[in-house]
């Protein structure tokens, strides 16, 4: 019996050993056949690959540990294993710009499969061909016609207006919470028509805030997880809209003339779309509207408390469009035009603090380029921030100096990708903007401050403020 059972246990462990080799050398083996064409680099460990290393936590405004060497051994564009896929990552300027503007022939969006599940199948971050540029034209249509809405305007204003009253009797604010709260008030109210009064509102930015953390979590799908809860969140969130957009629908609010909401009227109105298509519309929008511009906001208030310099230009500008307009009018569309330097000081904050850091590309077929190749079916990862911090594109890369931006010309955006490029360029990156100008416009005029102690921007790769980016302010006159 005894014999028996350990001839059963060899056995089966032989054939374990078989099938762990099988899939290894399954795995792997196309990649060596592969690896004569393909550039310089390691693999790292089987399956794992160097997943981990690459995504360790660094300052935004640095290349971190793992490019930084990887770039010195190999070159700008190397080959690795991340994302259990063996991948080409590209911190070359012409690659990058060669894999944006061939999207769909060359290259295609690919994020692994955990992101599919959180953002859902029709998230137009995920989606693909056909169904992305129907969705993208929609989003594009949205913008266009809201972004110098009077109404929209307004709302900002009234927005940010009201979170800085909230700061009279305060020493200090967390400004990131502050930025997220009016982040989140703009984009509800123009996607939804919701107020931060009406208990709608609370409960979606409560499942809201579930979902993002999720979104940044392991993606392990165990009941209690924050992947598990943000997956349920996102089903409540559905639900929320859903009903919102009947209640809508019913009332006959789609209607010519209504101003409630220009997305909802566009959405309603566009036969197209199927209804998780409208959901998932609505939650791409919460996340673009509220994470990213809020962050954009911390970082150019970070950085312009760095430097007199600037803060001082900003002021100024700010302080002679006020001057034409008086105190008491709003904003318009022709004010936020004249704010050049406040444009020069968004995009400075977006090159030295590197939002997006890179983005998930697959190569459709096999790809030539200069002296190497990137292999079919290979994930290829441009690294945005690598160009925003190449000191042989950008002069003194790791100062804030706002000024560079003087006079750019249109190659400019082959150097400068904070919101993607090609056929996939965010098409609310005006929308960021305009809202990241009119609180500054308020900031600068009303406001002094001071950073409270070293809370700098890291990479996770999603940027973060550990401590929320504590602020002494000190309001003006």
């Amino acid at each position: 019996m005894d014999g028996w059972f350990w001839s059963s246990a060899i056995v089966a462990f032989v054939g374990l050993i078989g099938l762990l080799l099988y899939l290894i050398i399954s795995h792997f083996m196309p990649l060596y056949l592969k690896l004569g064409v393909a550039p310089k680099g390691s693999f790292g460990w089987p399956l794992v690959g160097e997943t981990l290393s690459f995504l360790s936590p660094h300052a935004s405004n640095t290349l971190g540990s793992f490019l930084q060497d990887h770039c010195n051994r190999y070159g700008k564009v190397f080959k690795s294993h991340l994302f259990c896929s063996p991948t080409v990552v590209s911190c070359d300027q012409e690659l990058n710009n060669f894999i944006l503007q061939n999207e769909e022939k060359l290259f295609q969006c690919s994020y692994p499969k955990p992101i599919h599940g959180i953002l859902g199948t029709s998230s137009m971050l995920v989606v693909v061909g056909d169904t992305h540029k129907r969705l993208r034209s929609l989003a594009l249509t949205l913008v266009s016609t809201t972004k110098s809405k009077p109404e929209y305007l307004n709302d900002i204003e009234r927005i940010a207006i009201q979170i800085m009253d909230a700061w009279k009797d305060k020493k200090e604010v967390i400004f990131c919470e502050e930025a997220r709260k009016f982040t989140f008030n703009v984009i509800v109210k123009q996607v939804l028509g919701l107020t931060p009064e009406e208990p709608q509102t609370s409960k979606i930015l409560e499942d809201f805030l579930t979902f993002m953390k999720g979104l940044i979590s392991f993606p392990l799908y165990i009941p209690g997880t924050p992947y598990a809860r943000a997956v349920q969140a996102r089903a409540r969130i559905s639900s929320t809209v859903k009903a919102i957009v009947e209640e809508r629908r019913s009332k006959g609010e789609n209607s010519a003339g209504n101003k409630k909401s220009d997305f909802l009227e566009i959405l309603l109105s566009a036969n197209s779309l199927s209804e998780d298509e409208r959901v998932s519309f609505v939650l791409d929008s919460l996340l673009g509207g509220y994470e990213t511009t809020s962050l954009l906001m911390a970082l150019a208030v970070l950085f312009l408390g760095q430097s007199p310099a600037a803060l001082q230009q900003l002021r100024s500008e700010h302080e002679s469009i006020r001057n034409v307009k008086g105190k008491e009018e709003y904003l318009n569309w022709d004010d936020y035009k004249k704010m050049e330097f406040t444009q020069h000081v968004i995009n400075e904050a977006l090159r030295c603090g590197n939002i997006v850091k890179f983005v998930h590309r697959k190569a459709l077929k096999d790809v030539r380029f200069k002296d190497y190749s990137i292999p079919c079916g290979w994930k290829v990862l441009p690294v945005f921030s690598a160009v925003h911090l190449d000191t042989s594109l950008h002069g003194s890369v790791l100062d804030f100096h706002p000024w560079r931006w003087e006079n750019q010309s249109q190659s400019t955006c082959k150097i400068f990708t904070p919101f993607g490029g090609g056929p996939r360029f965010c098409p609310g990156s005006e929308l960021a903007k305009v809202e990241t100008a009119f609180f500054l416009h308020h900031l600068v005029l009303n406001f002094r401050w001071t950073t409270e102690g070293v809370d700098q921007p890291m990479a996770y790769p999603y940027v973060e403020f550990h401590r929320g980016m504590p602020l002494k302010v000190d309001r003006l006159g």
